[in-house]
């Protein structure tokens, strides 16, 4: 909200009974007329009266950079004003956007809460910020987990007093089991995780602003993007010319047939209203292409201006959707135009050929636009005429007659050159892309299918006025269909972003209008433009590109799936650990065996093995095929039946060996056997954490020192648990006493049984895999 108090104008220069005044924007009221001039901020919502080459910028509501040229005439009235979108409505000024060119007369309709402006901050009031999939999942993982870890402590406490067993070592044993189960050491592994990777990500260009977004990139399944500027570059360029009865590309060596392309650089470089300023261009995005493209010829505008001064022009208006202007020359003057091919083409007579001028037909032309248009350009036609005395000497209405046409020009904002790779690489990882745009629909498509989104003559474009037609029944039944949105307002672009989640999708919006900034607020991830984009959005969002560039949002969702994957790994690590400790507690009562450990060891192998080396695994490198495989289902719980399974048979497998080694050292009568059986179950969750660094790959293929902190925390607790045991302070702390090297032995050599059985399944997972990828193969 504070955000948007800074793209209102803070005053405004009114006329009320007959005078001109500057008054405060806020005691605007409906009915009074405002004055408008290049530079000023639009303080209300206007109704434009009176305007001259009135041109307004309005991107922070449509998020189209390209200026929009205004009017006083009226609208076609067979729709009402309240379904005609913003991009449509010629004849209003918007609160907040910023006049570029011309001046112009308003009056105040709407002001406040009820502009577009205000019913943007509406929406920004009434959205909530969604949580993340893995806060939603840790939550119902918490609920689960404690209900199982209570029951399994009362069930421990009960059978050792049934055996007999002091009912305070009991009460200690079951407490002191139920800090060790839980594992406590997960809210640091997460904040761990998430710091690290928002320090990664800022190193790729992705500024986060709220730290859970790091986790939820991982789970994206939607990436809902704007076009401009995150898709396309966000500058009007030329990119064919159509001359001659022949197309042509960039290059000005192809055109050594065309016998008057210099006609072609003047009008490029003279007929428009840009201003050069220190070496910058400032005007309409499409002019600005024009003097880019005369520049890039070696033909200066100033020098041309110079040399050609200009003496008059016919400007810009809706009704003539052209612009021409005059100059004077050494041998009288000439005109050059430039407008819509159906307002330019009927004024001509000749055309510039091979030869020189020939015969015009105009027929022909017909082709070469749709063409053009079909394929999202947004096409100019330019003109020339010739004149041998003063043109200032002739009636104005005889000036745009007889034309000689130069050719055609198709314009458009280009895609980004690094996009489509991005694109091709988020289906790959079945991330679905979707585009949303207030542009016209085939600009949309063209674009769309340039970039990979949806293939050549697909039509799954959908336009906002079909939309508004449209029961949120209905759209939820084709919303997953739809790949191009087109002509889209603020509260569409929410029910978009919302009829996707409701499918049960995980959605990351892009933009960087202030139109954009409720649906940013909405989705589970938003992503505002560092660059372009306005306060607004960028509060609004969760994570801010530094760039403007989408590819730098595929380097974040594989640095989310990164931290994902990591923070499973503990979970799974700590769970099978954990159940190990459980079942060796709970089966040694059944097997007649003494209560194998005390308080103080389950406190300590808790903390050392869940705490130190499960945080190291926030350090652990993505494995091989993170962006070649979908994404995690947001429905599938973190203790999901494989996670179940794997706690399952490792905690009965960790339980198994401590007890066989507990059994044989306390039925040969080794005093050692409660060290033997402390170390044993030490050891065997290092070799579990060293194991669970891959959840397919083998540890051996990979490169141990990719994880350095790992290495060493397993060290340092081996270490610790080492001191435990021959360290004579320690004996008296821990209740331990030194093992022989025997005994030290048989510890390790039995806590590795539980590292090679995990790799060993591993093994068998990856060959059933090959086998299953065979057999579909050879279906």
């Amino acid at each position: 909200m504070e955000a948007l108090k800074s793209l209102v104008a803070q005053q405004a220069r009114v006329r009320r009974m007959g005078e001109v005044l500057f008054l405060p924007a806020y005691q605007l009221v409906p009915s009074d007329i405002v004055l408008l001039e290049a530079g000023n901020i639009v303080p209300a919502d206007l109704r434009i009266i009176e305007s001259y080459q009135l041109g307004i910028d309005e991107s922070t509501l449509t998020g189209e950079s390209q200026t929009v040229n205004k009017v006083s005439d009226p609208l076609p009235p067979s729709d009402p004003l309240s379904k005609i979108p913003i991009t449509e409505q010629f004849n209003m000024a918007f609160k907040g956007t910023i006049v570029t060119s011309g001046r112009a007369e308003g009056i105040v309709i709407n002001t406040g809460m009820k502009t577009e402006l205000g019913k943007i901050a509406k929406l920004l009031e009434s959205e909530v910020e969604v949580k993340t999939p893995l806060q939603k999942k840790i939550a119902e993982f918490a609920k689960k987990l404690s209900i199982i870890v209570v029951a399994l402590c009362v069930i421990i406490f009960f059978v050792g007093l049934a055996r007999g067993e002091n009912p305070i070592l009991m009460f200690m044993t079951a407490l002191s089991l139920a800090v060790a189960a839980i594992p406590e050491a997960l809210p640091a592994v997460i904040t761990m995780s998430l710091a690290l990777g928002a320090r990664v990500l800022s190193r790729r260009n992705s500024l986060i602003r709220k730290l859970p977004a790091v986790e939820a990139l991982g789970s994206i399944t939607y990436i809902c993007s704007d076009k401009t500027g995150t898709l396309t570059q966000n500058k009007m360029t030329i990119q064919e010319f159509y001359i001659n009865n022949k197309f042509y590309l960039d290059a000005p060596e192809n055109w050594k047939e065309f016998k008057s392309w210099d006609i072609l650089v003047k009008t490029l470089a003279l007929n428009n209203d840009v201003v050069v300023r220190q070496e910058s261009l400032l005007g309409d995005p499409t002019e600005v292409a024009l003097v880019q493209w005369a520049s890039h010829l070696n033909q200066d505008k100033l020098t041309l201006e110079d040399q050609f001064p200009r003496v008059a022009e016919l400007p810009f208006s809706s009704q003539r959707s052209m612009m021409s202007t005059l100059h004077r020359s050494s041998s009288g003057g000439f005109l050059i135009s430039k407008g819509a091919p159906e307002k330019i083409i009927p004024l001509c007579h000749q055309h510039y050929g091979s030869s020189g001028l020939e015969p015009f037909d105009s027929q022909s032309l017909t082709p070469a636009i749709n063409s053009l248009t079909e394929r999202g350009f947004r096409v100019l036609a330019l003109a020339h005429r010739d004149f041998d005395i003063d043109p200032l000497t002739l009636e104005l209405d005889l000036l745009e007659k007889n034309l000689n046409f130069i050719g055609l020009i198709g314009l458009i904002d280009p895609p980004r050159t690094e996009v489509k790779a991005a694109i091709e690489l988020c289906k790959t990882a079945g991330i679905h892309v979707v585009m949303i745009t207030g542009d016209h629909p085939l600009t949309a498509q063209a674009i769309a299918t340039q970039l990979g989104i949806i293939q050549p003559q697909e039509e799954n474009v959908l336009s906002g006025k079909e939309l508004s037609l449209m029961s949120d029944d209905d759209f939820a039944k084709v919303v997953k269909a739809i790949s191009v949105y087109a002509r889209m307002v603020p509260e569409q672009k929410i029910r978009i972003v919302k009829a996707l989640q409701d499918s049960g999708e995980i959605v990351a919006m892009t933009g960087d209008g202030v139109n954009d900034a409720p649906a940013l607020r909405s989705a589970d991830i938003g992503i505002a433009m560092g660059k372009s984009g306005t306060d607004v959005a960028r509060e609004a969002s969760h994570i801010i590109l530094l760039d403007d560039n989408f590819a730098s949002i595929v380097s974040a969702v594989q640095e989310g799936r990164r931290i994902f994957d990591n923070i499973r790994k503990f979970i799974r690590f700590a769970l099978a650990g954990n159940s190990g400790e459980i079942w060796t507690l709970f089966l040694a009562p059944l097997m007649g065996l003494p209560t194998p450990l005390l308080p103080i060891h389950i406190l300590w192998v808790n903390l050392v093995t869940d705490g130190l080396p499960g945080l190291a695994l926030a350090f652990e490198k993505e494995e091989h095929d993170i962006m070649h495989r979908p994404p995690h289902p947001p429905s599938k719980s973190i203790f999901n039946r494989d996670l179940l399974v794997f706690t399952l048979w490792v905690g009965l497998l960790t339980a198994a060996v401590s007890l066989g080694v507990m059994a044989w050292a306390y039925l040969t009568h080794h005093a050692h056997w409660q060290s033997m059986v402390f170390t044993v179950l030490t050891f065997s969750q290092m070799g579990l954490v060293f194991s669970v660094r891959s959840v397919k790959e083998s540890v051996f293929h990979l490169n141990t020192k990719s994880n350095l902190p790992l290495l060493g925390t397993i060290i340092l607790t081996t270490a610790l648990q080492l001191a435990t045991l021959y360290i004579p302070s320690l004996n008296q702390v821990f209740k331990t006493q030194p093992l022989t090297i025997i005994e030290l032995t048989i510890c390790i050599g039995a806590s590795s049984l539980v590292f090679f059985a995990v790799e060993l399944e591993k093994y068998f997972q990856r060959h059933n895999r090959r086998n299953n990828f065979r057999d579909d193969n050879k279906i």
